[in-house]
């Protein structure tokens, strides 16, 4: 497998695995990544400022997600808990695996990744947020040593669950 940078030539296939979350979401009554969100010109976006990367597998792209070094203001407050740390970290979001790959362990592999990234920074902190009926999304964060941290809540005044690895 190789996990790389996301190029403008990737977006055409970035977009049919988000595709396949959002219908997934849809079949499971979470009102996550619904009306139009993440669309072409957010991932486009994501392209733009580096921040996108793919897994490859067999020079398929098998899975996405978006690795951000830039903060996130939506995580400035935090409500019911505390954040495990106040130091630089990175964001993951918009981590998503093709639906005839899961249960292959590839959101793993992508958070493995986002961990040497931020080694290789010397940043010793990754947070992430989800829905809190995404429970797959959950399992995930806390199989991979992620701990609950609180509520933040989305410019849009959604409630996600926010989480925080300490590496």
């Amino acid at each position: 497998m190789e996990f790389k940078r996301a190029s403008k030539s990737d977006i055409n296939n970035i977009m049919n695995i988000i595709k396949q979350s959002q219908e997934y979401f849809k079949q499971k009554g979470i009102d996550q990544w619904q009306n139009n969100y993440p669309n072409f010109e957010v991932i486009k976006e994501d392209i733009e400022k580096e921040d996108s990367f793919i897994l490859l597998k067999d020079s398929r792209i098998v899975a996405t997600a978006v690795i951000s070094f830039s903060g996130d203001k939506n995580y400035d407050n935090i409500y019911e808990g505390k954040w495990l740390s106040y130091s630089s970290f990175a964001v993951i979001h918009r981590i998503a695996v093709d639906s005839n790959c899961k249960g292959e362990g590839l959101a793993s592999v992508i958070i493995k990744e986002a961990e040497k990234l931020c080694l290789n920074k010397d940043v010793h902190s990754i947070k992430v947020d989800t829905h809190k009926n995404n429970l797959s999304m959950q399992k995930l964060l806390k199989k991979n040593g992620f701990k609950y941290c609180g509520i933040i809540y989305l410019e849009d005044k959604s409630e996600r669950l926010a989480f925080e690895k300490l590496l």
